[in-house]
This record gives C-alpha cells, sequence and structure tokens, in this order.
C-alpha cells in the first residue's frame, strides 16, 4: 500500500469514528441521587430524599424511584421509548402517557394525564453533563390550575 493509500486510509478511518462519536447519545443508565442544594421545586417542598435507578438501553428507558417527603414515602416506576413511540404508565390510579424523542443530546418527554378532575402535561427535558456524573432534568407543569417549573439536579452514584 503506498503512503498516499495509508494515509487516505487512516484520514477514512477517523473520519468515520468521529461520525461514529457525534451520533451515540447520553447513556443516561446508572444509580442516582437528587441534589436537593443545586435542584429548584418551584411551588412544592423538596423531598428529604430522592433515588433514581435507570436502565437505558436505546430506544428503551426505565426509571424506578423512591422518594420520601413529609407525606411518606413512595415508589414507582416508568417506562419508555426514545423513539417516540407512546407509552402508558400508571401512577397509582391515574395512567400517564408520554412520548419521548431526542433533540439533539437532549431527551424530551412529553406526558399527559389527569389527576382527578385535573388534566396535566409536563415536558421534561434531560441533559447529561459532559463527565456523565450529572443528570439535570427540567420539567414544565401545565395544568387547569396553572404553570410551573422545576429543575431536579441528580448525581451518579
Amino acid at each position: 500500500m503506498s503512503a498516499t493509500h495509508r494515509i487516505t486510509f487512516v484520514l477514512t478511518a477517523c473520519l468515520g469514528l468521529a461520525a461514529l462519536t457525534a451520533q451515540a447519545k447520553p447513556n443516561f443508565k446508572g444509580d442516582w441521587k437528587l441534589n436537593a442544594a443545586k435542584s429548584d421545586f418551584g411551588q412544592f417542598p423538596a423531598p428529604s430524599s430522592m433515588t433514581e435507578k435507570i436502565t437505558h438501553e436505546d430506544p428503551d428507558l426505565k426509571v424506578a424511584v423512591k422518594m420520601s417527603t413529609d407525606n411518606g414515602d413512595m415508589d414507582f416506576e416508568s417506562s419508555y421509548k426514545t423513539d417516540g413511540t407512546e407509552t402508558s404508565n400508571q401512577f397509582g390510579p391515574n395512567e400517564m402517557k408520554s412520548k419521548a424523542a431526542w433533540e439533539g443530546d437532549t431527551l424530551v418527554i412529553n406526558t399527559t394525564g389527569q389527576f382527578g378532575d385535573n388534566a396535566m402535561t409536563f415536558k421534561d427535558k434531560w441533559e447529561l453533563s459532559a463527565d456523565g456524573k450529572t443528570l439535570t432534568v427540567k420539567r414544565h407543569w401545565s395544568s387547569n390550575m396553572g404553570e410551573m417549573d422545576q429543575t431536579l439536579v441528580l448525581d451518579k452514584q
């Protein structure tokens, strides 16, 4: 192989690897703990503790949450498809429907449901820090009672 062919081969291989790296989406897999000091709960009180165990094999995303609040402990799981396929999850007696899709490196999850007579929508934007150690979820809530924003910051354990 001539020097020109070797250089062409190396450059092509490098460009191919760069393209693969650029296409890779963040992976949220892991055990996460709420960093209450860096989070903003809007009108709601902060939980005394919250952890999330996330299983992520794109397009499958599963989140198991354990939370302690002044009103008691809660455990719930939700599953999503990051390809835009609608999913359903139960939160107590309430069914919520979600669609999750990538916008660049941000995962956007749009959820709708009812709590009693109150129709609610949530728009979550999940962003992973460059070092993969911080997950930030920016949430916008809308309901018959108004709108609110929250920011949850979770640290990888």
